[in-house]
């Protein structure tokens, strides 16, 4: 049986946590003063582009535009009252991620979803934050990481130097801590930091470029209040455990108690992935 899991809301207030929103206009700029003190309303170039692309991402993300669609530069402009440099930088980046391409004498035509760089954590950012993908996407990177993640922990428990066995343990304990007084946000970065430095620790170049999805998907669990109001005492022994076996070079405690971590992570959040369709099916 799953555990219940008492759904806490936290505010977000992480840039990375921004929302995409439906549809953007001219009035996407920040207030700066020009140098004479008049508060003119000027365009921020940066927040503009980051803005136009997330709005763009989420609306093929979620079908609205679907595959095959054609988008127009020029239009883009004008609908989001930005200049054509804005939007080319936009449609750059989603080109490079596989959401469109460029097509001679047609313009900018999206891509279907298997054309898509799904390990991004833009890509996953915006399937997590649109309520119709964000089961399927927790699920996909659930089972990434039970696949990956007590591999790492072994590889970890093998090839990681003292410094990186002592870190780890040090974090085990500000995670017990962190948990136990309640602090979600602070135990969300600790337990970010620990995944991740246990992907590096592994040696293995790969496993660690998983780094930024991992911290994506503990992100959101905690913005999606599908965390506990303390975090279950048998998850924080279990980071503890797998700290102490890297440490000691107990390959096959730290695999299992990554395991174990895994599973109960599972268990916990199936409940947002228990009707979302598989790929393809």
């Amino acid at each position: 049986m799953s555990p219940t899991v008492t759904r806490t809301t936290v505010t977000r207030n992480s840039p990375r946590a921004r929302r995409p929103i439906p549809h953007l206009f001219p009035h996407l700029l920040r207030r700066r003063t020009n140098g004479c003190g008049d508060g003119t309303v000027v365009p921020v170039p940066g927040i503009l582009h980051d803005r136009v692309l997330d709005d763009l991402g989420s609306r093929i993300v979620l079908g609205l535009l679907p595959a095959g669609s054609v988008v127009v530069a020029e239009s883009l402009a004008g609908q989001y009252g930005v200049s054509m440099s804005v939007v080319r930088g936009a449609l750059g980046v989603l080109q490079s991620l596989g959401l469109v391409t460029a097509t001679r004498r047609v313009g900018i035509r999206v891509q279907a979803s298997a054309r898509w760089a799904v390990l991004d954590r833009r890509v996953i950012g915006w399937r997590l934050a649109a309520a119709s993908t964000r089961g399927a996407q927790f699920r996909s990177l659930t089972e990434l990481r039970s696949a990956i993640e007590p591999a790492a922990a072994e590889l970890a428990a093998r090839f990681a130097t003292p410094e990186t066995g002592r870190r780890l343990h040090e974090l085990s304990i500000e995670l017990e801590r962190e948990g136990r007084e309640g602090d979600l946000h602070a135990f969300m970065a600790l337990d970010i930091r620990f995944h991740a430095l246990v992907l590096e620790a592994s040696g293995n170049e790969l496993f660690a470029a998983l780094a930024d999805d991992v911290a994506e998907v503990l992100r959101e669990r905690t913005l999606q209040g599908l965390m506990p109001r303390r975090p279950h005492e048998e998850a924080l022994r279990l980071h503890r455990e797998t700290a102490d076996a890297i440490e000691r070079r107990d390959p096959d405690a730290a695999r299992a108690a990554m395991d174990r971590i895994m599973r109960r992570t599972a268990a916990e959040v199936e409940q947002v992935w228990r009707e979302a369709p598989r790929a393809g099916s």
